[in-house]
């Protein structure tokens, strides 16, 4: 299919509003502005109209619509997506935000969430009965991009991925036919699903199995002067090394943000920042997790019981909406010396204030599932890395995508070769380091659903016809 490069003629677009419940802006509407801006200030597209939608009409309303007049199509869920693929310029934007709903079901153990929900959307519904089910570490994103491109946070080592944990959806297809996708309805269309990156459809509905957590678990930080980094990389892979599933140690590095518990004098300076998690009983997380902090000289130690919901907000006021962002991913089934070296030396030149180096521990049950087994491939990662460069002055873009681009290839000798798919900031041929092995058989599956490519906007699975 031909996308259209130019609006569709404005009859056409009054006639397709009238069959929706939700609304129909367009760039001179007053909500325009607001309704096209997303989490990443660098992206600013204008769509020719956009759907906020409120139910699944709306949505097979719009596919269709996009599908006929060869419209360009984005799919906005939570907003949050890095690369920008949320909006389009001159197509059509369906904003699924307005549909957020989190129906959870404590006896079955099962949420069914809506596209447009985001994390806090989804625990603070699911924590009103201690339930939770692994999902990221920020809580304004979307549950519905997190979920399409895996998923992983603080209980991943536990209970695996978020794909991991779906266990069916419903989704639009390119043909506008809705169709529930599960182990044994669709499985081929449900294997694709979870991870391929939305190249397959609208999901309107996910059904997640839930797990006991909290409402308070043993989590926080240790935070320790940058000069302390490579000891404490060190420290923290060989504690990781042997750890249990219920614990996960992540490590950030980046300039000492103006935080109540920090000192003054460290406000602005180098820092690592250690970030333990316990997914079970507290006390016996506090005996588990005794070796990181008791290790060196910590300038800040805040861990202890924390509210689940309330700690996956804790990072929240770094990353903010509206700020400009390039990211880049690696995979690492093991950190060497090597790498924690080629880390500090350019944790210590970060471009900006705003910018960080992290490193997620995953492995554990997600580590135990066949790389085959759903389309998100990673099973050998033990870690995640994310190079966030964030800034906010337009005139420092080539600086920060430069810094990122040059980390970014350092690190490589060091890495698996693959990245996670939510990572990526640009559509730059990094989809098959992001699909892996998986990729050929995406191919295929995006053949039979999507032939005509309705589904581009996102890391790009193109048909084989």
């Amino acid at each position: 299919m031909a996308v259209t490069t130019t609006p569709v003629d404005d009859g056409a677009i009054d006639g397709f509003g009238e069959e929706l419940r939700g609304d129909l802006l367009r760039p001179e509407d007053p909500n325009y502005d607001d309704a096209r801006a997303i989490w990443n200030g660098m992206i600013d597209r204008s769509p020719a109209a956009i759907v906020r939608a409120k139910g699944v009409s709306d949505v097979i309303a719009s596919v269709n619509f996009a599908r006929e007049q060869e419209l360009l199509l984005a799919i906005r869920g939570g907003g949050h997506n890095i690369a920008g693929n949320a909006v389009c310029d001159d197509g059509l934007l369906l904003d699924l935000s307005a549909m957020r709903a989190v129906r959870v079901d404590p006896a079955d153990q099962t949420a069914r969430v809506e596209p447009g929900a985001t994390l806090a959307d989804f625990d603070h519904e699911a924590q009103a009965f201690g339930l939770a089910t692994p999902l990221g570490i920020n809580s304004t994103t979307g549950v519905a991009g997190l979920t399409l491109g895996g998923g992983f946070g603080w209980l991943t080592r536990k209970y695996g991925m978020t794909v991991d944990n779906l266990r069916s959806v419903d989704v639009v297809t390119a043909d506008g036919e809705l169709r529930h996708a599960s182990e044994t309805e669709n499985s081929d269309l449900f294997w694709g699903i979870r991870g391929g990156g939305g190249n397959f459809g609208v999901v309107t509905s996910f059904e997640f199995e839930l797990h006991e957590v909290g409402p308070e678990v043993l989590t926080g930080m240790v935070v320790y002067r940058g000069a302390d980094a490579p000891d404490v990389l060190r420290h923290v892979r060989d504690f990781n090394a042997d750890a249990p599933d219920e614990s996960t140690v992540w490590v950030v590095l980046r300039k000492a943000p103006p935080l109540p518990f920090l000192p003054e004098r460290i406000h602005g300076e180098d820092v690592i920042v250690v970030v333990p998690f316990y997914a079970g009983d507290v006390a016996e997380g506090e005996a588990v997790l005794a070796p990181i902090r008791e290790y060196g000289d910590p300038v800040a130690d805040v861990v202890g019981p924390h509210r689940y919901a309330e700690f996956q907000q804790a990072f929240d006021p770094l990353l903010t909406e509206g700020a400009r962002n390039y990211w880049k991913s690696h995979n690492f089934s093991a950190i060497s010396d090597e790498a924690i070296d080629t880390v500090v030396e350019y944790a210590r030149n970060l471009p900006t204030a705003q910018s960080e180096i992290f490193f997620g521990q995953i492995g554990g049950a997600m580590g135990r599932v066949p790389a085959d087994a759903t389309a998100f491939p990673h099973r050998d990662a033990e870690y995640g890395m994310n190079v966030h460069t964030r800034w906010e002055d337009p005139a420092m873009d080539d600086a920060c995508i430069a810094w990122s681009r040059e980390f970014f290839d350092a690190m490589a000798p060091y890495a698996t070769g693959g990245v996670y798919v939510n990572f990526i900031s640009e559509r730059e041929g990094e989809e098959n380091l992001g699909y892996g092995d998986n990729y050929d058989r995406l191919v295929a599956l995006k053949t039979t659903y999507d032939p005509e490519n309705l589904f581009q906007m996102n890391q790009n699975v193109e048909p084989a016809v």
